[in-house]
């Protein structure tokens, strides 16, 4: 997949730069019923909300009965993603399911929250969420790369963290730039069940969070953490288990 930068700008026609970067599928027919929704996504109220239940499931994948979507939510190839039932995504939520290839990249469990401004965002990835999964406000998940991000039942996800798989530049002579180097995959990211992460706790790819864990609010997890942990700190290190 070309860089975003590259795909929106570089050769090639508005529309064709469009379903290929928005969309997600050459179907004029997808299209249209992709522009309908985009309009109800800014209906305020209960009115926009009533409109959205109605209508955006057929956006996607597939879609279970009760969920629900807030004002302003974005998706991008949304026809690439399968959500469960009862889910609810909140207001300015950011669901980027683009791909090259895979036909799903972004699955949510059955009963999951993604909290205001969350962004769930795959670039040649693959990001799951379990069930019962609650993210809180403006965390970003990220997988690029084909290194995948896989989040499993009942955590708890805190505020504005990061959960970040996409590899890393094998930084060469300082006379190349560093942005035009290979990225070497990280093994992606896994949080295993009922894990707590606290607010502004960020997770590197490479990272298994073992079961039962609690990660301290600001940590910085570069290292895989035992299950029923509790850990903290700059990098994180493991400070008790839990009885």
């Amino acid at each position: 997949m070309k860089k975003t930068h590259a795909a929106v700008t570089g050769e090639g026609s508005a529309w064709t730069k469009y379903l290929h970067v928005v969309v997600g599928s050459s179907s004029f027919l997808y299209f249209l019923y992709f522009e309908w929704c985009q309009l109800l996504a800014f209906i305020p109220g209960a009115v926009g909300m009533v409109l959205r239940k109605w209508f955006w499931p057929r956006l996607f994948a597939a879609c279970g009965p009760g969920t629900v979507f807030g004002y302003g939510v974005v998706v991008r190839h949304p026809c690439r993603m399968r959500i469960g039932a009862k889910v609810v995504i909140s207001e300015y939520c950011i669901l980027d399911g683009r791909h090259s290839a895979q036909e799903v990249t972004i699955e949510i469990g059955d009963e999951t929250i993604l909290s205001n401004n969350v962004m769930l965002s795959c670039k040649d990835g693959f990001i799951k969420l379990g069930d019962r999964v609650g993210v809180n406000a403006q965390t970003v998940i990220q997988s690029t790369n084909h290194n995948p991000v896989q989040v499993n039942d009942d955590c708890v996800i805190g505020q504005r963290c990061l959960i970040i798989a996409g590899g890393t530049y094998d930084v060469g002579p300082r006379d190349e730039l560093v942005r035009e180097r290979p990225i070497k995959a990280d093994g992606g990211v896994s949080v295993q069940n009922n894990v707590w992460l606290g607010a502004n706790v960020t997770v590197l790819g490479g990272v298994v969070v073992g079961e039962g864990s609690v990660v301290g609010a600001g940590a910085v997890v570069t290292t895989s953490v035992p299950t029923f942990s509790v850990c903290m700190g700059v990098p994180a290190r493991v400070v008790k288990e839990r009885q």
